[in-house]
């Protein structure tokens, strides 16, 4: 004996699922823009393109905004980058105190690892002196 029960068939007490379109089917990107130029060709009909991939029409139209927005594109192409390796250098202080003079205390000297030098007193805003450094960065 058969019975339907929505889109499952009963056999004999067995569960016979019937063939249909999959839910939440995984898309790679390089699938979907294959997919969407198929349906930017002249004279092609997105519904018969969406049926001939078992995609809704609806999602294939939504795939083809995310092109023409920019938002779904082929990932940049992987190379090689030349690399050299270099002796390590010394590490350089960053920051240090100079006691030439009795006002050492209140300056403060920053050495870069380019060598250049930058002195502040203890006068100088906190916010400043974050905007000098985030500059220097």
């Amino acid at each position: 004996m058969l019975f339907k029960v929505g889109s499952k068939v009963m056999l004999d007490g067995k569960v016979e699922v019937l063939g249909g379109r999959e839910r939440r089917r995984r898309w790679g990107v390089e699938e979907k823009l294959r997919i969407v130029a198929e349906a930017e060709e002249p004279g092609a009909c997105v519904r018969a393109v969406a049926a001939r991939h078992d995609v809704y029409p609806r999602l294939l139209h939504y795939w083809r905004r995310q092109v023409r927005e920019g938002r779904l594109a082929a990932p940049a192409p992987m190379s090689f980058v030349p690399v050299r390796l270099m002796e390590a250098a010394q590490p350089m202080p960053t920051a240090s105190v100079r006691a030439e003079h009795p006002a050492a205390a209140d300056t403060v000297e920053v050495l870069l690892s380019d060598g250049c030098c930058v002195r502040f007193g203890n006068g100088v805003s906190r916010p400043l002196l974050r905007e000098v450094i985030a500059m220097l960065r």
